[in-house]
């Protein structure tokens, strides 16, 4: 199944309905948040933070410690980086850029809502998302990662393509014969 998601042409072009999909609900998500007047992650936090307690609490002590000691005291921060990361998480599912790197903060987000609490769609879209991290660059050959990911190979990190990074390995026959 792994080498299926990674290399077939059936399932880039399902990976792609896929991500753009998830990458449209995120999207939604934070664009509501930048444009809706001021969003502010308070109300959320402290809600978060008060089903800590009781029987059966659904935020655990581990997290419910990090709402208190540090989420809410910083709620300014959160409330600049949740509508942004929703957008850009979403922008670059809907284009594929950095399309492994986008589903994978998207996992980090959609598990900080569950841990507070939150069931939703969170489960659904972890499920999703960690389909496209798996399919790696096949979940974004139809999009920008086709070009952005070997431009950034051969440009920034100083490598042509795959087959040359395993030629040029240590041990490699391909060095050795040359």
């Amino acid at each position: 199944m792994n080498n299926w998601l990674r290399t077939n042409k059936v399932a880039m072009w399902l990976l792609t309905v896929l991500r753009v999909y998830i990458g449209l609900k995120w999207i939604e998500g934070g664009w509501g948040k930048l444009t809706g007047g001021g969003f502010d992650a308070t109300g959320f936090l402290q809600g978060a933070l008060a089903q800590a307690g009781g029987d059966h609490p659904a935020v655990q002590p581990l997290w419910a410690n990090f709402l208190e000691h540090f989420a809410i005291p910083n709620v300014g921060l959160f409330n600049v980086l949740v509508p942004i990361g929703e957008f850009a998480v979403g922008l670059g599912l809907i284009l594929g850029t950095f399309t492994t790197f986008a589903a994978l903060m998207g996992m980090v987000m959609n598990f900080a809502f569950l841990f507070s609490g939150t069931v939703s769609t969170n489960p659904y879209l972890i499920l999703a998302e960690i389909f496209i991290v798996v399919a790696a660059m096949n979940a974004g050959k139809i999009g920008l990662d086709r070009w952005v990911i070997p431009y950034l190979r051969a440009h920034v990190w100083g490598r042509k393509n795959n087959k040359q990074d395993a030629e040029s390995a240590p041990g490699s026959r391909a060095k050795a014969t040359a």
